[in-house]
């Protein structure tokens, strides 16, 4: 399947990456822009697509943009918490 995040604002500070398929949503990926710091808040994966490595696939998306907005990247939710633990790629977006 071929992954194309949209970029939603959701609202006042908040935006997301999601991927919907006939209104379904499959993945999504969420933060509240407080100045300069993306807030990441949540992070979601249907079960259909787990273990595709889809949720880094989504934090790419948003470091991507991070970078290219020169923002910074907090972590809230577990799993971007525990990917900018695992991986050395978000070093450059970590607050």
């Amino acid at each position: 399947m071929e992954f194309e995040f949209e970029f939603v604002e959701l609202g006042g500070d908040a935006f997301a990456f999601r991927q919907e398929k006939e209104g379904e949503l499959l993945a999504e990926i969420t933060w509240t822009l407080l100045g300069d710091v993306m807030v990441m808040d949540h992070t979601f994966v249907s079960p259909v697509l787990r273990g595709q490595g889809v949720a880094k696939l989504l934090l790419d998306r948003a470091a991507d943009y991070a970078r290219s907005n020169e923002l910074k990247m907090e972590p809230v939710c577990s799993y971007v918490v525990s990917a900018f633990e695992r991986y050395k790629d978000y070093d450059d977006v970590k607050v």
